[in-house]
């Protein structure tokens, strides 16, 4: 087993470095840069500027990207060991300084999001699987193709108003204003946690509602296999030959998701955190990538891409665990 965990990390060593230069490239092929950007906006506020030429040269000798491509990605990646990513133009500060308190509220967000989403299909998909055809499985089939047709800002948009409606007060950020600017305690974490349920619930909808659809599909087809039929005349109670056996193989396509579902939460909550004002690193994406701030988006795009291989390789774990022959092959 550790030789397949070491064998997979190995692999996403070569995977990583091929992203880094594809993001980077992938940055740079829109018409202009920063600095054009830049520029553009002075037009519009000063109204003229004597020598266009003169300043995008100045400005690209002090930001420091007037180097070729090759150039700037080697000097972008270069200082990933150290924890130096770069400068973001726009914000003009370091972009460490900026990522680690975004990122670390996002990756509260999905991995509760996840956990949520995991949870929620696993117990409704095996209920829904064993009572085929009842009200309670038309419900939660109606709930979950509302889930997928509904797309998430406009709920989010909808638990606003409620929340508004109901309870007086609009829902907005992921604290209350007392703890916004403050340092991190219990109090603070406990405020966030009162706070997060109704992003985990627009940002998992979708998903919880696909997976369940899943998960109900896969434990009906095994439900219906000779071994269960073998193993309930051999005399095992209900809840051995359901956990055992079934449950085992239907959970599968749950665990291959994972590599997938991490980035997407991630990066599909940026509309969602734009709605709700949260303070996650999906608006501070969409704003890099708007204004072309190179360090700023590739930095993210690679945090996207490390959050895939982590997810990969945790469903590749979880897979070995669950059938020996994916490590022994």
């Amino acid at each position: 087993m550790l030789q397949y965990i070491l064998r997979r990390c190995l692999i996403s060593i070569p995977t990583l470095i091929i992203i880094s230069i594809v993001s980077f490239i992938l940055i740079q092929l829109p018409p202009g840069d920063f600095v054009d950007a830049y520029i553009s906006e002075r037009l519009i506020v000063d109204g003229s500027i004597n020598d266009v030429d003169a300043l995008r040269a100045s400005i690209q000798a002090e930001l420091g990207i007037s180097d070729s491509m090759i150039v700037n990605y080697f000097n972008w990646i270069s200082g990933f060991p150290k924890g130096d990513f770069g400068y973001s133009f726009q914000h003009q500060k370091p972009v460490s300084d900026l990522i680690w308190g975004k990122l670390g509220l996002t990756f509260l967000i999905t991995f509760v999001t996840l956990v949520f989403t995991l949870i929620t299909a696993f117990i409704t998909g095996i209920i829904s699987a064993m009572k085929p055809y009842t009200l309670f499985d038309y419900i939660v089939s109606f709930f979950g193709f509302l889930g997928l047709a509904v797309p998430n800002f406009l709920l989010a948009l909808l638990l606003m108003y409620l929340s508004l409606d109901w309870f007086g007060t609009p829902f907005s950020g992921l604290f209350s204003p007392e703890y916004l600017n403050a340092p991190w305690s219990m109090d603070k974490l406990w405020d966030a946690l009162s706070h997060i349920w109704i992003p985990v619930i627009v940002v998992g909808t979708a998903g919880t509602a696909s997976q369940i659809r899943i998960m109900r599909a896969t434990m009906m087809d095994e439900l219906h296999k000779p071994y269960v039929d073998t193993a309930r005349s051999k005399g095992l109670p209900t809840y051995k030959v359901i956990l055992k056996y079934p449950v085992r193989h239907a959970v599968t396509p749950l665990a291959s998701t994972i590599g997938w579902q991490l980035p997407e939460l991630v990066s599909g909550s940026a509309i969602v955190a734009i709605v709700l004002s949260l303070p996650t690193t999906g608006p501070y994406l969409l704003q890099a990538l708007q204004g072309q701030d190179m360090y700023l988006a590739g930095t993210f795009l690679m945090m996207l891409a490390v959050l895939t291989i982590i997810g990969t390789l945790l469903s590749d774990i979880i897979l070995a665990l669950l059938d020996p022959r994916i490590r022994l092959s």
